[in-house]
């Protein structure tokens, strides 16, 4: 086909023949081995930073409309990077999304740390820790059963099954980062932020209501939501909703929840550390990945109270910064055409488990 002037014509009408705001902007190979230290970190900016100002300028977007509209910024930083989906494609871009993706990503997820104690965790009492750690562990052996049961991968019934049961979002990518790399990896994360960051924030609205007409204590109603709600935003919303004791106690059970992360990354770690691609130097990603290490020094350092607490705040705050700028770069990564073709399987597993771990809540707290 030729367009009117002679010369051809994309093959797909609506496809881009050039991206004229990257035009004069290189494709830039890794430097070569012998290159000057600060010439490698030189060429190591140069590559990631057409496609690292994409997701942060995504990140930002993202926050804003969710400031000023109310909805979970984690749905809009991925659904606006889904949208700049043709620049992530750019391999001038490319290298800054995948870093994006998986660096920052890490980083992230290790900084979560600076909002745990173990003092928030001691004042939960056995009972409120037994429900919480038992719905993740039931959680995620049920995503793996109906998995299987469903013919969908494992590695899926895991992922939806931590993400559910953990801290939404954030453990999807987490618990992605140590699933062995397969072809649908990152459709398959997209797909279950999507789900539980949408589940999440019906579930604000609605667990409030049958806490109420279970006749459920404020404190119960925190457990409730802080052992139920996927999201950490969804839950500070729904307990303060209902009143400051009922948020305070659903946010630190909560942050029990995402403190469940480390264990759970070990395991799912040790469990697919056969299937794990080895590296450029033929061997495998360790065991416990640096970023875990680094959670693990956070939480330490936080329940110390050697840091100033306004500081572990602003870590806090830099976390969310980080996961929101991966979570924007994991959408600029993902075409939405490859999510009409995943069928109702993988909702209806999303929507079971979190049907698993309301009624194991549920039942503890009212049986219990």
């Amino acid at each position: 086909m030729t367009s009117p002037d002679g010369r051809d014509a994309p093959e797909h009408p609506f496809a881009f023949a050039s991206f004229d705001s990257l035009e004069g902007v290189p494709v830039l190979a890794p430097a070569p081995a012998g290159t000057p230290g600060y010439r490698r970190l030189y060429q190591a900016v140069a590559r990631i930073l057409p496609g690292g100002l994409i997701a942060i300028l995504v990140a930002l977007s993202a926050t804003w409309l969710a400031d000023h509209y109310g909805a979970p910024v984690m749905l809009f930083a991925l659904l606006i990077g889904m949208a700049v989906n043709f620049v992530g494609q750019d391999p001038r871009c490319r290298p800054g999304i995948d870093f994006m993706a998986r660096t920052v990503l890490r980083l992230g997820v290790a900084l979560l740390g600076a909002r745990i104690t173990l003092d928030q965790v001691n004042s939960l009492g056995g009972k409120v820790l037994v429900i919480a750690a038992g719905g993740v562990i039931l959680t995620i052996l049920a995503g793996w059963a109906l998995s299987r049961l469903l013919k969908l991968k494992p590695d899926f019934g895991i992922l939806t099954g931590g993400a559910v049961a953990i801290c939404g979002a954030s453990a999807a990518l987490a618990l992605s980062s140590v699933l062995p790399q397969t072809p649908t990896r990152e459709r398959d994360t997209t797909l279950t932020v999507v789900g539980v960051t949408t589940l999440s924030t019906v579930v604000m609205v609605i667990y409030p209501l049958i806490a109420a007409a279970l006749g459920l204590s404020h404190t119960q109603t925190g457990v409730f939501l802080g052992a139920t709600i996927h999201d950490v935003a969804q839950v500070v919303g729904a307990g303060y909703g209902v009143s400051k004791e009922t948020g305070d106690t659903a946010t630190i059970v909560k942050l029990f929840r995402v403190a469940l992360l480390l264990p759970t990354i070990l395991v799912v770690a040790l469990m697919f550390r056969s299937r794990m691609t080895a590296g450029p130097s033929g061997k495998r990603p360790p065991l416990v990945p640096m970023f875990l290490v680094g959670f693990v020094l956070l939480v330490g350092l936080n329940s110390s109270g050697a840091v100033a607490a306004g500081i572990m705040d602003q870590v806090g705050t830099a976390s969310r910064w980080c996961l929101v700028t991966a979570i924007a770069a994991l959408g600029a990564k993902t075409s939405l055409g490859e999510l009409v073709y995943v069928g109702w399987k993988p909702v209806l597993l999303i929507v079971a488990e979190t049907l698993v771990v309301l009624a194991w809540v549920l039942a503890m707290l009212l049986l219990g």
